[in-house]
Formats: structure tokens, C-alpha cells, sequence
């Protein structure tokens, strides 16, 4: 299984968000035109994705409708509340492997510092690993079978300058 990691683009600050509770902090124009961009660049790569899990929360939720636009994969989006940022990964992992499993290539987009964690977990077995996930940023996992726990190994993790720079913008 490939799985690929990708966290929200730029969102609005708290305090930008004054009176808004977390979850419904939106992405900056900023952050809807670098991620974009950062689609284009993963279009460029060649990625295709079974399915895409995102966070309910609304600067992923629009940062997972800004890939399927560009990638042609609306029907492919499901939402899920274990990528909160406070999902339990352990549900996660029991979901991919259950109603998810057979899926080959598959996308996570969420929250920090629980996608670092959930790297760190995969690779090591624990979430002692400093992973710098930028906003928009995508990490590239491979993994025979998911379980909470070491299983995977680190295939990639591009910033988000990257990506925008791969389609030359």
C-alpha cells in the first residue's frame, strides 16, 4: 500500500477566527491558491489515489476538495473523524485494514502535530521521530500491511515549495 500523508494548506489564524470554534477555521485565499498549486504538482508527479480520507474539520475538508478538483477524485473523498486532531490512530489503522483494506493508494489529509505523530508511528513504532510537516506538505509512506506500530518506510516528504515548483510555478 502507498499512503500518502498531506497536511491542510494555510488557514486562517485563531485569532483571525474570532468567535469561530477550530474546526470551521477556513484556508486563506493564500492558502487555497498555494494548494492549488501544490494539486498541480502532484498531478505533474503522476499521483492517482484510490481514496481520499480527510479530517472533518474545514481547512482540511477544503484542502482535500482542492486536490479531488484538480485530481478528478470528488467520488474518491470520504470524510473521517480519526484525522481530527484528536483522531485516534489506532481507529484509523483499524479502518484502513477493515472497510478500507484492498485499497492500493491511498491519501490522509489532516492536522499536526497528529500526521508527524502518525508518521513517527508507522516508521519507528513510537512518536519520539521530529517530522517537519509544512502546510501542504505531503509525506509518501509504503507499506506491506498497516498495524499500530512499525510497518512502513519513509519513501518521500516533499515541502510544499517543492511540489508548487515541480509544476513550475
Amino acid at each position: 500500500m502507498d499512503l500518502y500523508i498531506l497536511r491542510h494548506a494555510i488557514a486562517e489564524d485563531r485569532d483571525e477566527a474570532t468567535g469561530k470554534p477550530d474546526s470551521q477555521r477556513r484556508l486563506t485565499p493564500e492558502g487555497e491558491e498555494k494548494m492549488r498549486r501544490i494539486a498541480k504538482g502532484m498531478k505533474s508527479l503522476g499521483l492517482e489515489f484510490d481514496l481520499m480520507l480527510t479530517s472533518p474539520y474545514l481547512r482540511a475538508k477544503e484542502t482535500a476538495e482542492i486536490v479531488a478538483d484538480v485530481l478528478k477524485l470528488s467520488k474518491q473523498l470520504e470524510i473521517s473523524a480519526e484525522l481530527t486532531p484528536h483522531g485516534n490512530p489506532r481507529k484509523l489503522i483499524d479502518a484502513l485494514n477493515g472497510h478500507y483494506s484492498g485499497r492500493k493508494s491511498i491519501v490522509l489529509v489532516g492536522h499536526e502535530p497528529y500526521l508527524s505523530n502518525l508518521i513517527s508511528l508507522l516508521l519507528s513504532g513510537d512518536t519520539s521521530l521530529e517530522i517537519d510537516l509544512k502546510k501542504g506538505g505531503l509525506c509518501k509512506l509504503g507499506a506491506q500491511h498497516l498495524k499500530y506500530g512499525r510497518c512502513a518506510s519513509l519513501e518521500w516528504l516533499l515541502a510544499p515549495r517543492q511540489l508548487r515548483a515541480i509544476c513550475g510555478n
